[in-house]
């Protein structure tokens, strides 16, 4: 389903509750460039100085890691720091940092996997802005079909496993949890299928297991009966650094006190998800899932401040599975914009 334009505020995030459940989701670009690429850079005022652009876009993957987001637009905490956001989503993290790659996103919230290997080669030179979220218990797992082939972690040995995208945190989490629980690697097959399929694909056997986050572990169960084989954020990946928001180096050194805004802006929203009361009416709207639904997900680890001994956890990760040729220093990709 592909769906053309953005609009801002409640009907954005109603349309945004249709295009999480969509099959095979895809949105359009919105034609904005870099943000020191366009004639708009005007300064305008916000928070405690100005902004070098107050129209900003931000890309992100499906999934509630993004409800800080959402509640700082709905909050009007991006309006306090003069910015004028507009949110898109992806249908992956590799989409979403190909739409700033491209020039069509300004931010992206993305697993931290992709933004590192495109630094890590060379094909661009990113940028990590703010964090996101790391996961908590039972909110990155494995699922299978009830009575299927798959039902119990040994089962997985040889099977086709669905990821939201090959190449990212999805597939590397569970190499390392197969590593780690003595498992062999050997012959297990990773289809990319987008979120909203995964649960569908297990229980119809196109797959018999796939990698699912929340709200997509509590729907597919609910939905398709899929259940729970293994908690793959266990082990080495304990709380495990899994996403966050990225730009371009030339963004953030030409634009600062706009990256310094929005920084402030998405702390301050993510200091408030640690209440709960707060969060799920921000998911229902986001994820478009009803109150029980949102009762019953279990919530990430949300964060906002950017801890680089944490997030070397990632490149470390990707170098032991092959994904990195060698060792990333998550020191230098860390946006620290000057505003003076």
């Amino acid at each position: 389903m592909l769906h053309h334009g953005t609009t801002r505020g409640k009907s954005r995030r109603s349309r945004l509750a249709g295009m999480v459940l969509s099959a095979g989701l895809v949105v359009s670009v919105s034609g904005c460039g870099l943000l020191s690429g366009e004639d708009e850079a005007a300064e305008s005022q916000g928070g405690d100085g100005s902004v070098e652009k107050s129209a900003i876009t931000v890309a992100h993957l499906p999934s509630i890691d993004v409800a800080p987001l959402y509640h700082a637009e709905s909050q009007g905490y991006f309006d306090d720091e003069g910015l004028d956001v507009t949110i898109e989503q992806a249908a992956s993290g590799q989409a979403a940092t190909q739409k700033m790659l491209g020039g069509d996103a300004d931010f992206v919230q993305s697993s931290y996997v992709p933004f590192m290997s495109a630094h890590a080669k060379g094909t661009a030179d990113i940028k990590i802005v703010a964090d996101a979220v790391s996961a908590a218990p039972d909110t990155f797992v494995l699922v299978a079909e009830k009575d299927g082939p798959v039902t119990k972690p040994e089962d997985l040995e040889g099977k086709k496993i669905a990821v939201s995208a090959t190449g990212t945190i999805a597939d590397t989490m569970v190499m390392s949890y197969m590593k780690a629980n003595g498992l062999s690697l050997e012959n297990v097959e990773f289809v990319q299928m987008s979120f909203p399929d995964i649960a569908a694909g297990v229980a119809n056997g196109d797959v018999a297991a796939g990698t699912l986050i929340e709200p997509f572990i509590t729907m597919g169960a609910e939905t398709h009966g899929v259940t729970t084989v293994a908690d793959i954020s266990t082990g080495p990946t304990e709380d495990f650094p899994l996403a966050g928001y990225g730009a371009l180096a030339e963004t953030v050194e030409q634009n600062p006190k706009t990256v310094a805004a929005f920084q402030r802006a998405m702390e301050k929203a993510t200091d408030e998800m640690q209440d709960r009361e707060i969060v799920e009416p921000v998911i229902q709207e986001t994820a478009g899932i009803d109150a029980d639904i949102a009762s019953l997900v279990n919530l990430p680890n949300f964060h906002s401040t950017l801890d680089a001994s944490r997030l070397q956890r990632v490149p470390d990760l990707m170098v032991e599975f092959g994904l990195l040729d060698e060792k990333l220093d998550v020191d230098e990709m860390i946006a620290r914009p000057d505003t003076t």
